[in-house]
């Protein structure tokens, strides 16, 4: 979670020299370059054609439609912002779980929903315009999406994860991201350009190391350990790092107001976690 906090700042700042859709690809290519010492151990593994559609799905919602929602959320609003969004995600996934996976829905969840809900839609409500955030209540509702596909992606990890490795499905991620990229930039015709600011480029390698590579790796490997609406909760640390991070080294600003709206959804998601184990089923 701590990685996956900076990665608002280091993708804020190589979007600010660098196309969002460049950044994303770059660090698609970097993560699968990463994974070639693996290819003879991934070699040995037969998934199936269930496997196979499950796997195209999976990388289908992230990291192919969760980086076009966020590239543009982080054109439009703050890094700030956008990581206090994210504390929806372990609501949806619980819901998601619930539905498809067969984990347990109190009615304490869908009340924590509603609650962070009611703050995420005050958090953009809030918001001012600025250098940092240029459209907020576009860009938080487009880093919203992003979540809604993360969901997606977190319930299909998890149902593969029976059968296939950790370090697998984070390879399979990069590869699919990568070759969906790099279709958009030859669609689109958009090109990186002839020079690359030094902070920008050491954003894309870190980008594509220590987040693609490192917290999806470790996350994926959570969520093959436990339940997918526990390995979600830990979700709700990102904010602390990304706020933090955002503050301190883009020398972002939050309102009054959106601290109040940002600790309402702190509010809604620790009333879900706050539930009895005999707590009656919604």
């Amino acid at each position: 979670m701590l990685l996956w906090g900076s990665s608002f700042v280091a993708m804020k700042y190589a979007i600010g020299s660098l196309d969002p859709m460049v950044v994303v690809c770059a660090r698609m290519v970097i993560a699968s370059i990463c994974f070639l010492p693996f290819l003879r151990s991934f070699s040995r593994l037969r998934p199936g054609r269930k496997q196979v559609l499950l796997l195209a799905a999976m990388g289908l919602c992230e990291p192919c439609l969760y980086f076009l929602f966020e590239a543009a959320a982080l054109n439009l609003t703050s890094a700030s912002q956008a990581s206090l969004i994210t504390t929806m995600l372990p609501l949806l996934v619980a819901v998601a779980a619930a539905l498809f996976l067969g984990e347990r829905l109190t009615r304490r969840i869908i009340i924590g929903l509603f609650v962070a809900a009611t703050g995420a839609v005050w958090l953009s409500l809030a918001a001012s315009v600025s250098a940092h955030a240029p459209h907020p209540v576009l860009g938080n509702f487009l880093e919203f999406m992003a979540m809604v596909t993360a969901t997606g992606y977190i319930i299909l990890l998890k149902k593969l994860s029976a059968d296939l490795p950790p370090l697998f499905l984070t390879a399979a991620q990069s590869v699919i991201g990568a070759v969906f990229f790099l279709l958009i930039l030859l669609v689109t015709g958009i090109h990186p350009p002839a020079t690359i600011p030094v902070p920008a480029l050491l954003s894309v390698l870190y980008l594509g190391t220590f987040v693609s590579v490192g917290a999806y790796g470790l996350y994926n490997f959570g969520v093959s350990r436990v339940e997918a609406n526990k390995a979600a909760a830990f979700i709700n640390l990102i904010p602390l790092w990304a706020v933090v991070l955002g503050v301190l080294v883009l020398g972002e600003q939050f309102t009054g107001w959106q601290f109040v709206a940002g600790l309402l959804i702190f509010t809604g998601v620790m009333i879900t976690q706050q539930g009895k184990p005999d707590e009656e089923q919604s």
